[in-house]
């Protein structure tokens, strides 16, 4: 799947890893019941509810989207540790080459597995990668029923307001 980068962006958001859906479609958040463009919206860092085909739009917004892994699964519980672990080295060199203020990992167990964090918590971590700052926030796949739209709209909205308004 096609990374949506380019130098010197607000925010990096990083996804676990595509859905089969997703990689099908070849856009990120791809599938219906995705929250990603929905809590986009409600916590600020777009004007209006973006769909998944418009992403590119993201850039001019300051925002782009990676993954940990680029595999793509049915859910994230198919991947290992090891996939992980390469996984933050390659996002490693793609923070250094393109330089985002932010990076935030969306899925705190994918956070804790591939950067061996094992007590992280949500929001801002207290170490960085490079100039890079990161955050991790709830994954918005509809398979996380811990978080309902409201919550992830105040949590994305914590990292919009520290990362600066569009």
């Amino acid at each position: 799947m096609k990374d949506l980068l380019a130098p010197g962006l607000r925010v990096l958001f990083c996804g676990i890893n595509p859905s089969l859906y997703s990689a099908v479609v070849g856009v990120h958040f791809a599938r219906p019941g995705n929250r990603f463009w929905p809590s986009l919206h409600a916590s600020g860092f777009t004007p209006r509810r973006l769909q998944p085909s418009e992403q590119e739009e993201l850039l001019g917004l300051g925002l782009g989207i990676t993954n940990v892994v680029d595999r793509a699964t049915a859910s994230a519980d198919m991947l290992d540790a090891q996939e992980y672990a390469e996984g933050a080295k390659s996002l490693l060199r793609k923070v250094k080459r393109y330089r985002p203020r932010y990076l935030a990992v969306l899925g705190l167990g994918a956070y804790r597995t591939a950067f061996a964090r094992p007590k992280a918590r949500f929001g801002i971590q207290e170490e960085t990668l490079g100039d890079t700052r990161l955050w991790v926030l709830p994954n918005p796949s509809g398979l996380n029923a811990s978080y309902q739209l409201p919550d992830l709209a105040r949590l994305y909205g914590e990292l919009r307001r520290a990362a600066g308004t569009r």
